[in-house]
């Protein structure tokens, strides 16, 4: 029956519409089970040994699954996962219909002044970041692309994080300070003059995570290696 399903996934594919091709995978929209269905194939890297490529893609795809899944069971919003193949290296995810990245969301917002509301989401991310970071999960792909909002019929938003390709479980404080190294960049990067308000979204993590300290430790250290090697450059 897997195999079964496996030899019919590349003709499921060819009928999917493609929206977005990077140096790891491809995604695709396309209906599943009668559901609005964002698919992620992994394709084979010919650069690399055949047996090394196999052993590394899968790695990949378990590591993002059971990311994904550790964040649902914490109650952090992620898509659900529908079906992984493993053998075509695709996981089926839930779309975030009527979503809208947090990237669009703090450029519309700040054109129209709202300062209030930027300050919600900086403390809101915060905290969600807060508790992936407690259940020990790393994104490695931290950035505001990579965060959803979608308006709920009581009127508030709620947060997903999407994206968990680079992810992997660690209890490290190091590699939990180097993910809020790799938003901070992506994060002042993408929204010049927004110091103040990651600084808010730092305090608001710092404030929700049981382990808040040494992560932020960390993150000071990373910070500093970071401006050695601009002086450096």
């Amino acid at each position: 029956m897997a195999q079964e399903k496996s030899m019919a996934i590349p003709e499921f594919l060819s009928k999917a519409e493609l929206i977005k091709q990077g140096a790891e995978a491809r995604v695709y929209r396309a209906e599943f089970l009668g559901k609005p269905t964002i698919v992620k194939e992994r394709f084979r890297k010919r650069y690399r040994h055949p047996v090394l490529d196999e052993k590394l893609t899968h790695r990949r795809t378990v590591q993002e699954v059971r990311s994904i899944l550790r964040c649902r069971r914490a109650g952090i919003s992620a898509p659900v996962v529908y079906f992984v193949d493993y053998t075509s290296h695709c996981i089926f995810l839930e779309e975030i219909a009527g979503s809208s990245t947090v990237r669009d969301h703090i450029a519309s917002t700040r054109q129209s002044d709202c300062s209030k509301e930027l300050g919600w989401l900086a403390e809101r991310v915060g905290q969600i970041l807060a508790k992936m970071h407690d259940e020990d999960v790393v994104h490695g792909d931290l950035t505001t692309s990579n965060m959803l909002l979608r308006r709920q019929e009581d009127g508030e938003s709620e947060l997903f994080l999407i994206d968990f390709g680079l992810s992997y479980i660690s209890a490290l404080p190091e590699d939990k300070g180097v993910d809020l190294y790799v938003l901070e960049k992506a994060f002042l990067s993408t929204h010049p003059n927004t110091e103040t308000l990651f600084e808010r979204l730092l305090k608001s993590y710092a404030a929700a995570s049981k382990k808040s300290s040494a992560v932020i430790k960390k993150l000071d250290e990373v910070r500093l290696r970071g401006r050695k090697r601009s002086m450096v450059g």
